[in-house]
């Protein structure tokens, strides 16, 4: 007998008590192992179905093998219980017992165990249970492995269990062996559905992979057999959106249609971002409104989109019309809603409309988060309202529990230093360091802007080396600004000597900081030099804006004559860069010192023509110098 061996195995020890212990464990095994009554068996049946009880396959799993698996783990004891309690290792036991609440070590010893057993073969049922198991454990490498050996394995695979594996291989970000697996399989006649398909689709998408995903459309579209649903072209047409191809998300669209598919509400929503994104608001209304005709009703991430749209398009009524229409048919807000909505109206300088809306939140059972808060206060700031009002906001926000971020800090620093109220900025600076944030380079870069037109230009350098030496580098707008200030104090070697020092570091000059050196250059008298660092910057594949062209025109008109002035006007006249207000004035300004009235007159013409108002200081120097000219040439005769 086995037991008795155990016994005389176990019964070594002199100590009696220790005899006893052991002989009491062994017989609670024994009578795990014993064979229910007809009255227990009957218990252990399943309820439902007429299930044959001769067949031991179809027993429920008995709670004493559980208790074995569980203190035993897997091994010479759970493999007698299975005999001793006639549980036939088949297909639904190896499911049963991977479903069992154990270790997950037990459950891949008892897998491989069974996978050993005379004519049983796992099947893909099995496998995929395991597969669950493993992804659940965090175990990526076994469920790999697993995955790996299911494949090469005879067990068929269908469409459903492809889907799955790839969604889990999706899941732990394995999208090339996801592709691997698909295509193996595949290749093994097992025609994948559009379920399949969508599922491959829908990981690529998730992942970046999106010019993967209109190959494997066009692969599904040539199957014959396959056709593409709403999930599909959801998937694809979102995709093309992020990809900037619009063109094919509409011609999808307009497909999927013809194919007698209906959008959904998902498919318009995405629709009606990309027609916003190319500034056609009319097909995006008319999209909304072709939306409803169909009887599908508009989500809130629709009104969403569309809020966000005609507030981009600055059409702000109708954004908020949108909103009051929006509850008046029954679509509850939510925060990311109402948190545009807000930034809208402060944008446009509607304040009480934007803290109104605040208030209804409560109502809509709408909790107000970060990002409201840090809305608020950029509308207050925005909308000139007292710097107070944005403290008060500030110490609300903290009272109703939510926690301040590094934006918070960095909206309120930018907003009292345009309120000249840069000591309360240095005090919020200082709080957030001791809060734990890291350095914020717009915050810093604030401070400095706001030093620098005090003319505390060592404060402003000091706020600089210190934003270095914390983040080791500062950002391309920082170096912008301190280049700026020291080229306005006449430090223009230390200017000069950042923009090198910042390229040494690896940051790229924008065109601000090019812009920044170009006006100190020209401040200087280093006319050439500037014009030279223009001709550099396009070199260097930054393109130049309108203030770009506009400093070396100052500096040209102020120093070079009008002739060469009048060049550079005319090339921007013929450059994708056209001439604004400022340019105009500029020119006007420089015929007028020059005494060029003709051709002044002739400007302002064409400025009045192009909608531009005079700059009121040229244009009254202008009258004042034709006036003295009149003199001269018509004196005055008593």
């Amino acid at each position: 007998m086995i037991f008795g061996s155990i016994v005389s195995k176990r019964s070594i020890s002199t100590l009696s008590h220790l005899r006893e212990r052991i002989k009491q464990t062994e017989n609670e095994i024994v009578q795990m192992f014993l064979l229910p009554s007809q009255k227990d068996e009957m218990q252990n049946f399943p309820i439902r179905g007429k299930l044959s009880r001769k067949d031991p396959s179809v027993r429920i799993l008995d709670e004493r093998f559980i208790r074995i698996l569980k203190i035993f783990k897997w091994g010479p004891d759970a493999e007698k219980a299975l005999e001793v309690l006639k549980l036939r290792v088949d297909h639904r036991l190896v499911r049963e017992v991977l479903k069992i609440d154990v270790e997950v070590n037990v459950k891949i010893q008892f897998f491989k165990w069974a996978g050993k057993r005379r004519n049983f073969e796992h099947d893909s049922t099995t496998y995929m249970a395991l597969i669950h198991c493993l992804d659940e454990a965090g175990l990526i490498s076994e469920m790999w492995k697993t995955i790996q050996e299911m494949v090469r394995s005879t067990c068929i695979l269908g469409p459903a269990e492809l889907s799955e594996t790839v969604k889990i291989l999706g899941k732990a970000k394995m999208v090339n062996k996801a592709l691997s697996v698909f295509y193996q399989i595949k290749g093994r006649k097992c025609k994948p559905t559009a379920n399949t398909y969508n599922s491959m689709i829908l990981m690529l998408m998730q992942e970046g992979h999106h010019e993967k995903v209109h190959e494997l459309y066009n692969e599904m579209c040539n199957e014959g057999n396959c056709f593409p649903d709403t999930v599909t072209y959801s998937a694809l047409i979102s995709t093309f959106g992020k990809l900037g191809r619009e063109d094919s998300a509409i011609r999808l669209f307009d497909e999927m249609k013809e194919n007698g598919l209906q959008p959904t509400a998902k498919i318009y929503t995405t629709l009606l971002g990309i027609y916003f994104k190319l500034g056609s608001v009319e097909k995006a209304l008319g999209l909304v409104q072709e939306m409803k005709e169909k009887g599908c009703a508009p989500t809130v991430f629709t009104y969403t989109e569309l809020i966000k749209g005609l507030g981009k398009a600055r059409r702000i009524e109708e954004a908020y019309v949108i909103y009051l229409n929006m509850v008046k048919d029954g679509c509850k807000p939510d925060v990311v809603l109402i948190n545009n909505l807000i930034n809208i109206l402060g944008r446009g300088s509607r304040l009480q409309d934007a803290l109104k809306i605040f208030d209804e939140m409560e109502a809509f059972q709408c909790k107000p988060n970060v990002v409201t808060y840090n809305t608020v206060i950029k509308a207050l700031f925005e909308s000139k309202a007292p710097a107070s009002e944005a403290s008060v906001w500030f110490e609300k926000m903290k009272a109703n529990g939510i926690a301040p971020s590094s934006f918070t800090y960095s909206i309120l620093i930018d907003g009292f230093c345009k309120t000249n109220r840069v000591e309360k900025a240095l005090l919020l600076l200082e709080e957030m360091d001791e809060k734990g944030f890291p350095p914020c380079p717009a915050a810093y870069c604030s401070l400095i802007n706001s030093l620098g037109k005090a003319k505390r230009y060592e404060a402003a350098n000091e706020l600089f080396q210190e934003l270095k030496e914390n983040c080791g580098r500062s950002s391309a707008r920082v170096y912008a600004v301190m280049i700026k200030h020291f080229g306005k104090c006449g430090r223009l070697s230390e200017a000069v000597d950042l923009f090198n020092e910042m390229k040494e570091l690896g940051c790229s000059p924008d065109v601000y900081t090019y812009n920044a050196l170009m006006s100190g250059m020209v401040r200087a008298g280093m006319i050439d030099e500037a014009h030279s660092l223009l001709r550099t910057m396009e070199e260097n594949g930054c393109n130049p804006d309108i203030n770009s062209h506009n400093i070396i025109l100052n500096g040209l008109s102020r120093t070079g004559g009008p002739k060469r002035a009048m060049e550079i006007f005319t090339k921007m006249m013929h450059s994708k860069i056209k001439p604004d207000a400022v340019s105009y004035n500029t020119l006007l300004g420089c015929l007028s010192r020059s005494g060029m009235f003709e051709e002044a007159a002739k400007l302002m013409k064409e400025m009045n023509s192009k909608g531009f108002e005079y700059d009121l200081i040229t244009y009254s120097s202008i009258l004042e110098a034709v006036g003295k000219v009149d003199e001269v040439r018509n004196p005055v005769t008593s």
